[in-house]
């Protein structure tokens, strides 16, 4: 396998945790966490926002049309930088390290526009990246295949060199049946371990 020339980098749950659940049931009783999870479909709202729709109001709209959940569902939007966190600090010291060797970083994620915005003054690492594929902005998301094409297109790397880290399973098999390197993230050690292996950093650099 050919050493690869980037690295293009997941967000949600590979550098920033992202647990919507976990933060309704930290403000709300957990079995009313869950009926409310399964009358309504949330994580659909937040693909409509990941896709381009306005952030407020697009939260707002559905929390109107939902009257038993009005107030929580409004939460999506006031409290989001309570489910968007905390960061997870070994990946960003990849991330960094990567960029010290001189390794182009890239980040592709399925991310609106107006919640990237919001979340880049509290996370100063969503500003070192070379290249920024933001699906809100580019109005496609992963894993339609027209994503990973624009980031072929814009960079101009071959697909094969390529290594693609996504907690999301069918994200990178989208991305390798483009031919990408592709790493199916679960946490920041088993990652490390893969870009030791590739030679992209040694052990000091990624622990």
């Amino acid at each position: 396998m050919s050493r690869p020339e980037a690295v293009v980098f997941d967000i949600g749950n590979v550098l920033i945790q992202w647990q919507p659940e976990r933060f309704y049931d930290t403000i709300m009783a957990p079995a009313d966490r869950v009926r409310m999870f399964a009358e309504i479909d949330l994580h659909a709202m937040n693909e409509a926002v990941d896709a381009g729709a306005p952030f407020r109001d697009t939260i707002y709209d559905w929390a109107a049309r939902h009257p038993e959940w009005t107030d929580k569902i409004r939460l999506w939007h006031d409290n989001w930088l309570d489910m968007a966190s905390p960061a997870i600090p070994q990946s960003v010291r990849l991330l960094r390290a990567l960029k010290a060797r001189g390794v182009p970083v890239f980040a592709l994620t399925n991310f609106g526009d107006d919640t990237f915005a919001h979340a880049a003054p509290h996370y100063p690492f969503l500003a070192e990246f070379d290249r920024l594929y933001v699906s809100g902005r580019l109005k496609v998301t992963k894993p339609d295949p027209r994503i990973y094409a624009i980031v072929e297109e814009d960079c101009g790397i071959a697909p094969d060199r390529l290594l693609f880290a996504d907690d999301r399973a069918e994200n990178i098999e989208a991305a390798q049946r483009r031919g990408w390197q592709v790493h199916h993230f679960d946490g920041p050690a088993g990652f490390a371990a893969r870009l030791v292996a590739l030679g992209l950093l040694n052990e000091k650099e990624a622990s």
